[in-house]
């Protein structure tokens, strides 16, 4: 991250006091911050997908259910409300009793296996662990066979419930839209880079009051000011300055993947081209669904992704203002390898993936889903983050790209328990460090 230290900063202060620039939340990094699918915000019924692969009726099993642990038996190890720790953690169940399907696990030891080279060195901002308590299962978990995952997450791990365990699941997936690399008539939408003035500020690094707030802005002589916002930038802001990445075909779709923050172009001679999340212009996130549910725009049934767009389509005039009262705008970057990245630097895996908040889950730790929405159901590895991912079990699942991945992302809202496996021993180590407070 890049990070801004001038002199004039208590003007910026000044203007972070007064609103006049948005505190962007911790966990930025994920490929959609800060807005990882507004209608995984609550803008999508709360029915299954239309096509989902399997299990398609949310069922409760009998077996491998998970039960809550009574808030008496969940103890907090600080008075940190805003982290892991203080919302309380308690020894869950044995794993082997876990409902763990093979193929799941065996997806989940690879993207684990992925994510060890960031998890032993990266800082925990939820209190549970320290990047050595890993560096065991991730030694072990570079020879182990992929067949024999349930195995090796049964050897090396502990099921912890943290706070109540209660989970709330939404979805996310990578969207492809049409374009071209070079402007053409059939692609007009500019899909841009980011600007080389756009500044993020760590404002922890100024004061304590302010510790994990940071804002993005641009220098206008002594002066931090806002970047500019969608419209300004819609309206030909930054045309001229050779940021143009790419242009897109279609407005809408843009939009929309620009609130997934990553995705593909597919270009008029058949190739492809992946773009990931690399920078947003400071604003606050609108949610337009929910702005258009409020005014009556959309009819009942029609409050998922698929009836937003429909309504903007037939609506163009009215649509285009009411995107543009989002203010946030996302720039992009090409990536050449696997993708697209999620906030460790590593690819997220569709089906295996999941956003989490870093301060209540370790970034790099599987995750135990036990949903009503039966298809979310299984271990996940908690690869990425997101402006909206916020507290205790709060998980975006991501889902990979195509219609079957859009078509259960956009109905995902299921509510059901977590676990997170730490190292063995997590437990009684944090309790031990309780006792000693």
């Amino acid at each position: 991250m890049k990070i801004m230290k001038i002199g004039g900063l208590l003007g910026a202060m000044a203007l972070v006091s007064a609103c006049s620039l948005s505190i962007i939340p911790e966990g930025t990094a994920r490929s959609a911050p800060p807005e990882e699918g507004e209608w995984t915000a609550g803008d999508v019924p709360t029915s299954q997908p239309t096509r989902p692969p399997a299990r398609q009726t949310p069922v409760r099993q009998t077996a491998g259910t998970v039960e809550a642990i009574p808030a008496d038996r969940v103890t907090p190890i600080s008075d940190d409300a805003t982290r892991a720790t203080g919302a309380g953690i308690a020894l869950g169940p044995d794993i082997a009793s876990l409902n763990l399907r093979s193929g799941k696990a065996s997806a989940a030891l690879q993207s684990f296996r992925a994510s060890c080279s960031s998890l032993v060195r990266r800082t925990d901002n939820s209190g549970l662990s320290q990047g050595e308590d890993w560096r065991q299962s991730c030694d072990a978990a570079r020879d182990w066979r992929d067949g024999d995952a349930r195995r090796f997450f049964e050897s090396y791990f502990e099921a912890v419930q943290v706070g109540d365990g209660k989970a709330f699941a939404t979805g996310y997936f990578e969207p492809q839209i049409q374009g071209s690399r070079v402007r053409s008539n059939g692609s007009q939408v500019p899909i841009y880079k980011r600007p080389s003035n756009l500044l993020d500020v760590d404002l922890g690094q100024f004061s304590d009051d302010l510790k994990d707030k940071r804002i993005r802005g641009k220098v206008d002589g002594t002066r931090l000011v806002p970047f500019e916002e969608r419209a300004q930038i819609d309206d030909g802001a930054l045309q001229g300055k050779g940021l143009e990445l790419a242009w897109a075909s279609d407005y809408i779709e843009f939009f929309f993947l620009q609130i997934q923050g990553s995705g593909r172009v597919a270009m008029p001679d058949g190739s492809v081209m992946r773009i990931g999340y690399d920078g947003q212009n400071g604003r606050d996130y609108t949610g337009i669904g929910r702005v258009m549910r409020e005014r009556g725009l959309l009819a009942d049934g029609k409050t998922n992704m698929q009836g937003i767009v429909e309504w903007l389509r037939a609506n163009p005039e009215e649509g285009r203002r009411i995107m543009r009262e989002n203010k946030s705008y996302i720039f992009f970057r090409e990536l050449t390898g696997d993708g697209p990245l999620g906030a460790m630097g590593h690819p997220v895996v569709g089906r295996t993936s999941v956003a989490t908040d870093p301060k209540f889950v370790p970034l790099g730790a599987p995750v135990f889903l036990d949903m009503e929405h039966n298809i979310a159901d299984g271990l996940w590895i908690a690869q990425d983050t997101g402006g909206a991912i916020k507290g205790s079990n709060r998980i975006d699942t991501f889902w990979g790209a195509g219609e079957e991945a859009a078509q259960i992302a956009g109905g995902m809202s299921s509510r059901g328990q977590a676990l997170v496996f730490l190292p063995k021993g997590s437990v009684a180590k944090l309790l031990q460090r309780q006792q000693g407070n």
